[in-house]
C-alpha cells in the first residue's frame, strides 16, 4: 500500500474512496457500454471516486488493437455458429476469451489523478492476480513474453487496458473455473506454443469462485490502497453521485 514521508518517516496513506459495483454475469457489449459511462461519469468532475467493477461474461472473443483472426485456430462460422460472439475492441493487447468461471475486473480509474504511469498501474493489475493466486494455494508470477500472470508456460490472468484522457478501462481477467474448450479455437494473446491453466486446475483443494472473488476484490482494495463502497449500476445512469 502507498507510503508517504512526513518528518523524514514514512507514514501509511489512509484508503482513498472507491465505487466498488458487482454487476454479476453481463453480456460483453453491455459491459463495455457501461465502462464507457463510468469514464465519462469519472471525466464530468475532477476528484470524483475512481469505480472498480466486477463481472463475469458469457462466453466471447474479444480482438485487442493488435488482436485479429489470424490467431483463430478454427473458422469464424464455426465459433458463430456454437453461439459465442467476437468484439472488436479499443483496450489493447491481441485476441483473448472471456466466459463463465472467470473474474473479470474493470477499474476505471484515473491515473493522471493518482500519479500512476501506465507500467505501474499494469503491474499493480498483475498483483492483484498474484496476490490472489497465492492466497488459493498457486505460485504465479509475470513472464517476459506477455503481460498478465502465469504458472510455468501456462497464463493464468491476462491484462489489457486503454486509457482515454488520464482514465484507464478495461482491465483483467482472472481464470478461476472455468472450461478451456473456448482457449483451443485461439493462440491466446496471440502467442504460440503456450497455454492457460486456472485456480482450479493448479490447486490442491476444491476451488470456491464466490471465495476467490471475495479475495480478488480484497486485493484490489490492498494494492490500490482503496476503501470500496458498494453501489448499484445506476451511479452513472440517473442514480447517486
Amino acid at each position: 500500500m502507498p507510503l508517504r514521508l512526513t518528518s523524514g518517516r514514512k507514514v501509511q496513506e489512509s484508503p482513498a474512496k472507491a465505487y466498488l459495483i458487482d454487476l454479476g454475469e453481463m453480456d460483453y457489449r453491455d459491459a463495455h457500454q457501461f465502462q464507457v459511462d463510468c469514464v465519462q461519469w469519472r471525466l464530468l468532475e475532477k476528484g470524483r471516486p475512481d469505480i472498480f467493477l466486477v463481472t463475469e461474461h458469457p462466453p466471447v472473443f474479444t480482438l485487442g488493437k493488435r488482436g485479429g483472426l489470424g490467431s483463430l485456430t478454427v473458422g469464424e462460422e464455426f465459433i458463430i455458429s456454437r453461439g459465442v460472439d467476437i468484439v472488436q475492441t479499443e483496450r489493447g493487447g491481441d485476441i483473448t476469451y472471456h466466459g463463465p468461471g472467470q473474474i473479470v475486473i474493470y477499474p476505471i480509474v484515473h491515473l493522471r489523478e493518482a500519479g500512476l504511469s501506465v507500467k505501474t498501474y499494469v503491474e499493480m493489475l498483475e498483483e492483484v492476480m498474484i496476490s490472489s493466486a497465492v492466497d488459493s494455494g498457486v505460485v504465479a508470477g509475470r513472464d517476459e513474453r506477455n503481460r498478465g500472470v502465469w504458472v510455468g508456460d501456462n497464463k493464468i490472468g491476462s491484462i489489457g487496458i486503454r486509457v482515454r484522457h488520464g482514465v484507464a478501462f478495461h482491465g483483467l481477467a482472472f481464470n478461476v473455473t472455468l472450461d478451456f474448450e473456448h482457449f483451443s479455437w485461439i493462440q491466446p494473446c496471440g502467442l504460440s506454443g503456450v497455454g492457460v491453466t486456472s485456480i482450479a486446475s493448479e490447486s490442491r483443494e476444491p476451488v470456491d469462485f464466490s471465495a476467490v472473488k471475495l479475495n480478488v476484490i480484497h486485493q484490489l482494495g490492498q494494492v490500490f490502497n482503496r476503501q470500496f463502497t458498494t453501489t448499484e449500476k445506476t451511479l452513472v445512469t440517473g442514480g447517486a453521485a
